[in-house]
């Protein structure tokens, strides 16, 4: 049975997502981000991990993308999440003044929190701050987190659906720590369009550059799906590129473009191919 971690307690939506993709596993909940990566890069205690990358609502998770940078495991798969938030309290709670989650999730319900007068506090985790207030018997406050979270904690759901914007999905990653290929299913060539690969890479400090690299994609008709920039918090204003495009390291084409960009950067690390998930 595969050990799989995640950041967050029983009940957050990473759990859901990592289920998602691993319906037997034996999960492992971690309090932070770097603590999911140590599980299986560094303890061994996990198998796979599953980590937030973006939310179609409020964007990337721009530490997920400085672990990337740093971690040697792969990226093998990816899981979209359906995010519906509920206000959820203690069972006969009733004049609710403060809302606790995490920052991600309190801003995904800002237009609800705002009209209902609640002033919010982060929190590390949604089902964290759901189990927080139960364990602490917090009677005026109330967490937002998944049905799933008030279901295990045996707590009361006072509204459903507060998020702003109803299309609310969130992007997993899937990384192991074993070596990959770069093979697998994707022998036949007729099976690389179901793939996404994603690369880091940071441009030399010269007019075009970034144009040029992306330009070597285009040409190739290669569909860039991502594009993400980060500090390299080693020289003041100088980025590294997170690029997700379609198609497996495998590839014909994917290989030349590959070999085009590398001399046009300073860096390039391929973090891996995997299939693309079903956008339910």
């Amino acid at each position: 049975m595969a050990r799989v971690a995640f950041q967050g307690e029983r009940g957050a939506y990473g759990e859901m997502a990592a289920l998602q993709y691993f319906p037997k596993a034996r999960l492992a909940p971690k309090k932070s981000f770097q603590d999911v990566f140590d599980a299986a890069e560094n303890s061994g205690s996990a198998d796979y991990v599953v980590v937030p990358v973006e939310n179609s609502i409020e964007g990337s998770v721009n530490e997920i993308y400085d672990l990337l940078l740093q971690t040697k495991m792969s990226v093998i798969g990816e899981v979209y999440q359906r995010v519906r938030h509920c206000l959820i309290a203690n069972k006969g709670a009733k004049k609710i003044k403060h809302v606790y989650s995490h920052p991600q999730a309190l801003a995904q319900c800002r237009g609800y929190v705002q009209k209902k007068k609640l002033e919010p506090v982060p929190a590390y985790d949604t089902a964290g701050a759901v189990k927080m207030i139960k364990e602490n018997k917090m009677i005026d406050s109330a967490a937002i987190a998944s049905r799933r979270a008030a279901e295990l904690y045996d707590m009361q759901i006072l509204d459903e659906g507060i998020e702003d914007r109803k299309n609310n999905y969130t992007r997993f990653l899937v990384l192991s720590p074993k070596k990959v290929s770069g093979k697998g299913d994707a022998k036949a060539g007729k099976y690389y369009h179901h793939y996404k690969t994603s690369i880091i890479f940071s441009v030399k400090h010269v007019p075009g550059a970034l144009f040029g690299i992306i330009g070597e994609f285009a040409v190739r008709g290669i569909n860039l799906t991502k594009i993400e920039s980060r500090p390299t918090k080693e020289t003041p204003w100088e980025y590294n590129f997170y690029v997700d495009f379609e198609g497996h390291v495998q590839d014909k084409s994917v290989q030349e473009a590959l070999r085009s960009i590398k001399p046009k950067t300073s860096y390039v690390k391929i973090l891996g191919s995997y299939r693309k998930a079903d956008f339910r």
